[in-house]
């Protein structure tokens, strides 16, 4: 299971999102001090009612606990947009706002 998968699994456990998409850009980030060390740079965008009544530091908090012991070693960085159902019914998709 790759890094991505296992992401996507604790994810799924722990937050139950409607929807869930990962991006992995570690690539661009060859050369960088954390990538030689192993951990990847990666992208989360996530909808669940989990986050209903959380300010953004709470939501981004409930995805590192998720993550647990992966942000250690095998996540350098993450970048993390977090939504419940009704705040991705009303905001534009990346693919809508470019």
């Amino acid at each position: 299971m790759n890094v991505s998968e296992k992401i996507r699994e604790r994810l799924q456990q722990a937050l139950q999102p409607v929807s869930l998409r990962i991006v992995d850009d570690s690539a661009r980030h060859a050369g960088h001090a954390g990538a030689r060390s192993g951990g990847g740079h990666y992208q989360v965008d996530i909808v669940s009612d989990a986050f209903l009544g959380k300010n953004r530091l709470s939501r981004q908090r409930m995805v590192y606990q998720a993550l647990g012991t992966m942000m250690q070693h095998e996540i350098h960085a993450l970048a993390i947009r977090a939504r419940t159902v009704a705040e991705a019914d009303n905001q534009p998709t990346d693919k809508e706002t470019q």
